[in-house]
């Protein structure tokens, strides 16, 4: 940890779209459409299986309530992920640091996230609540102060409730809540998804290997998949299937972008999507490509994607049928193809 007096850490955050193949263009994009499991249901912010209730409860206390997790990731953030994914209503994410939970991530509608209920309006998600440009709090006999834009206020207004932080992100596109996460306060800090000023101490992830640093990427293109593929499911969309090859192609892109500290489709030495694609010899009808830089996850990365017109397209796209996602540390690449069998 770093001493430091009254110092502002400034978040830079990019989007970027991939304009379609020429094979794509000339087709109109989808009316969209929300499943019935989407419109929320009144839930009971007492329930033993209220994930609020579980941030700061032991990992035996989630397993005896949750069960085992579907899946393990890490994070560059000092906890694990914990996957539960057992079908796209209930799917969700579970921060476990030194045995305790820290956070969670949920996007499935079913998931018992009380009083915040997926699926509901922006109004009556906020009826009871406050949100400001600024979120203040001290810890550990230290001060740390947030800073929201306009924007974040938005699409992913951060509030406290109780003794957690929680970060609401809005589909500003149907003004509906798309997903929850809560967070400790330690959490936050380390998070720091937003501008932050300090007096004190600044909390600090322990930095990783390059061993370490590689399984975080593996996790967070796999939550990109699961998490698109959730949002897809809430639109009425089939579901999208990994592909190796195109995910070796996006991460390709991804470790260039970082490596040549360049933030474009088209890489210098690579070329366009179409020339990376036909290099990794991926066979396709139409492709298209979302990339983003300095979210703190893949979670993150996909609303951010969600609330770009362009990146939407892409995800609600009803022709693709595959996807390949290439993380490499805070740089995400999604290549979305349609193959011939999506024809027959």
């Amino acid at each position: 940890m770093k001493k430091v007096l009254f110092i502002l850490v400034l978040l830079s955050i990019f989007l970027y779209t991939y304009d379609y193949l020429p094979i794509f263009e000339n087709q109109s994009s989808n009316e969209e459409q929300l499943d019935s499991n989407a419109i929320p249901e009144a839930v009971n912010q007492d329930d033993d299986k209220n994930v609020l209730n579980a941030i700061g409860k032991s990992s035996e206390e989630l397993m005896s309530v949750w069960g085992e997790p579907d899946r393990i990731d890490p994070s560059s953030y000092d906890y694990d992920w914990w996957i539960y994914k057992k079908d796209a209503s209930h799917y969700m994410q579970v921060g476990i640091s030194n045995n305790r939970v820290v956070t969670a991530f949920v996007i499935g509608p079913k998931v018992n996230m009380g009083p915040f209920v997926l699926g509901q309006t922006r109004q009556e998600t906020l009826k009871q609540l406050s949100v400001s440009s600024e979120v203040s709090f001290s810890y550990d006999g230290n001060h740390y102060r947030f800073e929201l834009t306009d924007d974040d206020q938005v699409v992913r207004p951060l509030v406290k409730y109780d003794d957690l932080f929680v970060q609401l992100y809005f589909d500003k596109f149907t003004d509906r809540l798309s997903s929850v996460r809560a967070v400790d306060a330690p959490t936050l800090i380390k998070l720091r998804p937003y501008e932050l000023s300090y007096r004190g101490e600044l909390l600090n992830p322990e930095p990783l290997s390059e061993d370490q640093w590689k399984d975080v990427e593996d996790g967070n293109a796999q939550q990109i998949l699961d998490i698109t593929n959730v949002i897809r499911q809430t639109h009425r969309l089939s579901k999208l299937s990994w592909d190796q090859n195109t995910a070796d192609v996006a991460y390709g892109h991804s470790k260039d972008m970082s490596m040549n500290n360049y933030f474009d489709h088209v890489s210098p030495t690579a070329g366009d999507l179409a020339k990376r694609l036909e290099k990794g010899e991926i066979t396709y009808l139409t492709a298209g490509e979302n990339i983003a830089a300095q979210y703190q996850d893949g979670a993150a990365a996909v609303e951010g994607w969600l609330n770009s017109e362009g990146h939407r397209k892409a995800l609600l796209n009803k022709n693709f049928n595959k996807l390949g996602v290439g993380v490499y540390q805070k740089y995400y690449t999604q290549n979305f193809v349609q193959t011939m069998s999506r024809q027959k």
